[in-house]
C-alpha cells in the first residue's frame, strides 16, 4: 500500500539514535530505509500485517515480521496494540482542512485515532478517493505536517501473466454467477481473468463489495456491468478498503462519487457482507487437503502472504441469501526442478496454516471442476477433492485417503 517515503527517510538518517524502535506496516510495496541502514536489526523492528512480495523477501532474511490477524479484526486489534507515532500517507489538504487517505482507508482511521503523535505525509499526486466514511483525517487531530519533496506517483502491480488454466477455472467461476450478484475478488492472475470474463459476458446490475479494489472492477463498471442497483446496502456504490493497480485504476477513483472508501472492518465485516443477497466471494490458496482446510498463506514454515480478508469472506458469503464462498486454486504446482506436485494434498504439511478451517470451507473449484464441501462427510470431501485433483494424482490420493480411513468408493471416480 501507500508509503510515507519522506518521514521513512528521516527516521533512517537518525538511526545512531534510535534502538528498539517497532514499526509496523502494511503490504509494503518497497524496502524501507530503515530496513536498508540496520541489517543487524539493532536499531529498527519491522513488523507487516500482510506481506507482499518484498516484505516476504525480507522474512526469508531475517528482516521482517508477520503479525497473523483476520483483516476484519483490524479496528479492534490495533486498539489493543500502543502506538507512540503514525506516519500516515496523506493527499493535499482540501478547503475543508481534510486530509484525504487516498487510496488506503483500510486501518488508517484506526492508527490515526490510537497513536499519541499523527504525522501526515502529503502527496500532491495521490487520487482522492470518496467515501464511505472515515476517509480522511482533519488538520485539528494533526500533530505534524510532512510536505513530500517528490509527491512520486502511486506503486503499481505488474500484469500477471494468464495461463489456460486460469481461463478454465475462471469460465467455471463464471457458472456459478447471476444477474445482480454482490462481487468481491482477491488478487491475482485467476481473479483477474475473472473480472474480464465478466466484463465480456450477458451478466447485468452486479455490485461491488470487496476488500481490495483491482484493474478488472474499472473494466467491468466500463462495461456497464455494474450498477449496484441490486444491493441491499451502498446501494450503487463500489465499496472497497484499499486499491492496487495501475494509473487507469488511480485515475479511475480520483473524486469519483461512485466509489466508496470504508474502512476495513466495515468492508470484511461478515454480518455486513452477509446482507448482501447473491455475494460471489472469490479468492485462491496455495494448497486444500483431503479434509477441506485450505492453506492460503503459508506453506511448510515459510510465510507467502497473510490471512488477510479470506475468512471473513468465506464466512461471510456463506450467510449471504444464495451466496456462493469460492476458492479457487490450479490443481498442480510446478516445482523449482520442473515437476509437478498436487495442489490437493492428503493432509497440511507441518509449517503449512489453516487459513480457512475445514467447517468453513465451502467451494472448491479447480480447472478439473467444482465441489462444494458444505454438509459433506469425510469420505464424500475427499471423494469430491480427489475428483478435482490432477488425474496423475488421483490414484496416490486414494490410497493416502485409505490409510487416513476417509475413503468410500463410489461410482463418482
Amino acid at each position: 500500500m501507500q508509503q510515507p517515503r519522506d518521514c521513512d527517510a528521516a527516521l533512517a538518517r537518525r538511526k545512531d539514535e534510535l534502538f528498539d524502535v517497532k514499526i509496523t506496516t502494511t503490504t509494503i510495496m518497497m524496502i524501507p530505509e530503515v530496513v536498508k541502514v540496520d541489517p543487524e536489526r539493532k536499531h529498527f523492528i519491522l513488523n507487516d500485517w500482510h506481506l507482499s512480495g518484498i516484505s516476504r523477501k525480507l522474512t526469508d532474511r531475517n528482516l521482517c515480521y508477520y503479525i497473523p490477524f483476520n483483516y476484519g479484526e483490524a479496528e479492534r486489534l490495533v486498539a489493543m496494540r500502543d502506538i507512540d507515532v503514525t506516519f500516515q500517507p496523506v493527499a493535499a489538504m482540501d478547503s475543508h482542512g481534510f486530509f484525504n487517505f487516498s487510496t488506503s482507508n483500510s486501518t488508517a482511521s484506526y492508527t490515526t485515532k490510537k497513536a499519541k503523535i499523527v504525522v501526515v505525509e502529503v502527496n500532491k499526486s495521490v487520487p482522492v478517493c470518496l467515501g464511505g466514511n472515515s476517509e480522511g483525517i482533519h488538520i485539528s487531530d494533526v500533530d505534524f505536517i510532512v510536505e513530500s519533496a517528490a509527491n512520486p506517483p502511486l506503486d503499481t502491480l505488474p500484469e500477471l501473466p494468464v495461463t489456460d488454466v486460469d481461463i478454465k477455472i475462471a469460465n467455471l467461476v463464471m457458472k456459478e454467477m447471476c444477474d445482480g450478484a454482490c462481487i468481491q475478488l482477491g488478487i491475482g492472475a485467476m481473479p483477474n481473468t475473472v473480472g474480464a470474463l465478466i466484463a465480456q459476458s450477458d451478466l447485468k446490475d452486479l455490485g461491488v463489495h470487496t476488500e481490495m479494489l483491482v484493474d478488472s472492477f474499472v473494466d467491468m463498471y466500463a462495461a456497464g456491468k455494474i450498477t449496484g442497483k441490486r444491493k441491499q446496502l451502498d446501494v450503487g456504490k463500489i465499496v472497497y478498503a484499499f486499491a492496487m493497480g495501475t494509473e487507469k485504476l488511480y485515475n479511475f477513483l480520483d473524486h469519483n462519487p461512485v466509489c466508496a472508501s470504508y474502512p476495513v472492518s466495515y468492508c470484511n465485516n461478515p454480518f455486513i457482507i452477509a446482507q448482501q443477497d447473491n455475494f460471489v466471494a472469490i479468492n485462491n490458496c496455495l494448497e486444500v487437503d483431503l479434509y477441506g482446510q485450505v492453506a492460503s498463506e503459508a506453506l511448510t514454515g515459510r510465510q507467502i502472504s497473510g490471512t488477510g480478508g479470506q475468512l471473513d469472506y468465506i464466512y461471510g458469503a456463506f450467510r449471504s441469501r444464495n451466496g456462493k464462498p469460492i476458492i479457487a486454486l490450479s490443481s498442480t504446482a510446478k516445482n523449482t526442478d520442473g515437476t509437478l506436485s498436487s495442489r490437493i494434498t492428503p493432509g497440511l504439511s507441518p509449517g503449512t496454516i489453516v487459513s480457512v478451517p475445514r467447517a468453513v470451507a465451502s467451494y472448491i473449484i479447480t480447472e478439473y471442476g467444482t465441489f462444494n464441501l458444505k454438509a459433506k462427510t469425510t469420505w464424500q470431501r475427499a471423494e469430491g477433492l480427489i475428483n478435482i485433483a490432477h488425474p496423475d494424482f488421483r490414484d496416490q490420493l486414494i490410497k493416502e485417503a485409505e490409510k487416513l480411513k476417509i475413503w468410500r468408493r463410489t461410482n463418482q471416480i
